[in-house]
């Protein structure tokens, strides 16, 4: 198989771009080729702040993942309660817990169609309304079936995020501030489960699960009020976009595609294990108390939260002070998840207060990974594709999130431990480290043989 690499961002004279892309695409037979580049940090006007009305839009959409977060980790802290009021096996409940990635994977293709095809703020918005909906009728059901249900309608509503994120920014933000960007939506990805893990579960503790699912769920749906006056108008009409976006058999043509694809499997296995099994791991086989369980998890998210930030920052000035977007890209999230899938597996293997300074630095190094991972895609991806490929690649990515889960169940009901679920986890996160370092080509924007197709043609 060829592994055709990929262009960067295009100059302003369009007609040389065609002529000297197309003649190395004759050349070399593949989908896509390298152009020469050109560093985005050569222009001083690409150096300008984020302005304040992004810096809204931004906060906003951190709020949203904070949500987005909360509502996908929360039956996970209610898993002790959940497996005594329901009479189910470890087996059935690893099943519940998997249910969500069912539809938030398969729906990962469509979402990232409509991102690029239709208004991505008005997409994103009608998902937050469907997931929020399906949060709170959660609270309300009284059986296996309808509770298993109502994951499958969250997973659908919250399969549009990361599609609608990556266009939106994109759409706004320069390669010099998409790490930091990335990093502030990252902050609200490891509040949530914070938030959900320390208040939730002292919440739930006092007042019952289904108290907390029914409040989250209702009022969450004030979060649209705000984003439909403050959303980005940077929305052109994306018919054009669109048509220029690759086919999936272009897309799978791309040695990054599989590299970004298969590395997401890994950054999500470990994040999934953590938001799904991490509750039950503490308290049943740790034998932590539900309050203690919620102070542990609600630290580790917390201060992950607290420097994920930090590291998108970083990395932009990396690149700003001359560094390459892909050494810089790969080293934080390459090194990140390899560091975070490694402590969280010492935990397994360690006393208790050793368990927990490992859980808590895994989570700090997952932070890392999630500052920068998405700087990538849309950086390889550019606007014409960037709904797209988040979708190809959360797609592929959240198919972890079924088998985490599921195969985590298994082996706790094989064998009555942790042991082998946590070395299973250290071996995918070294294998995505790997192909995100290895099989992921140089960060820098792909020439679409569609979108060279419909440049103007003239001498």
């Amino acid at each position: 198989m060829s592994h055709p690499q990929d262009l960067v961002l295009f100059p302003p004279d369009q007609r040389k771009l065609k002529s000297s892309a197309e003649k190395q695409l004759q050349n070399s037979g593949a989908a896509t080729k390298m152009l020469p580049l050109s560093m985005a940090t050569s222009d001083p006007a690409r150096r300008v702040g984020i302005p304040g009305a992004l810096k809204i839009v931004l906060f906003l959409l951190a709020v949203s993942i904070f949500i987005n977060y909360i509502d996908r980790s929360n039956l996970s802290i209610a898993a002790p309660m959940l497996k005594d009021e329901f009479g189910i096996t470890s087996g059935q409940l690893g099943f519940l817990l998997s249910a969500f990635f069912w539809t938030y994977a398969s729906f990962q293709l469509l979402s990232g169609w409509l991102v690029d095809r239709l208004k991505v703020n008005w997409v994103f918005a009608g998902g937050f309304l469907l997931w929020s909906a399906a949060t709170a009728s959660t609270g309300m059901v009284h059986g296996f079936s309808a509770l298993f249900v109502f994951r499958l309608l969250l997973g659908i509503g919250e399969s549009v995020a990361y599609p609608a994120y990556s266009k939106i920014i994109i759409l706004n933000f320069s390669e010099e501030h998409r790490g930091f960007a990335n990093s502030v939506i990252s902050v609200g990805l490891l509040l949530g489960p914070g938030f959900g893990l320390l208040l939730g579960g002292l919440l739930m503790a006092r007042f019952g699960w289904r108290s907390f699912f029914i409040t989250l769920g209702l009022a969450s749906m004030l979060w649209l009020a705000p984003w439909l006056k403050w959303m980005p108008k940077n929305q052109p009409n994306l018919g054009g976009d669109a048509e220029g976006a690759p086919s999936l058999p272009e897309f799978l043509l791309l040695r990054s595609a599989w590299g970004t694809c298969l590395g997401q499997f890994g950054i999500n296995y470990v994040s999934y294990f953590l938001l799904t099994w991490l509750p039950y791991y503490l308290v049943r086989e740790r034998h932590f108390s539900l309050i203690e369980m919620a102070k542990i998890g609600g630290i580790a998210y917390l201060l992950g939260a607290g420097l994920t930030a930090l590291w998108g920052w970083l990395s932009d000035r990396w690149i700003s002070y001359g560094g390459s977007p892909s050494l810089v890209r790969k080293t934080f999230v390459g090194g990140g998840l390899a560091l975070s899938g490694g402590f969280v597996g010492l935990s397994v293997f360690s006393n208790p207060t050793l368990c927990i300074a490992a859980l808590i630095l895994g989570v700090i190094f997952f932070g890392v990974t999630a500052s920068n991972v998405w700087a990538i895609t849309q950086t390889l991806a550019g606007q014409q594709a960037a709904g797209r490929w988040t979708g190809f690649q959360n797609f592929t990515g959240n198919l972890a999130g079924i088998v985490a889960p599921w195969l985590t169940g298994l082996v706790l009901q094989r064998t009555g431990h942790f042991y082998w679920a946590f070395v299973i986890l250290v071996a995918v996160a070294f294998a995505g480290a790997g192909c995100w370092i290895f099989l992921v080509g140089p960060v820098q924007q792909v020439a679409w043989r569609a979108n060279l197709r419909s440049l103007p043609l003239g001498s």
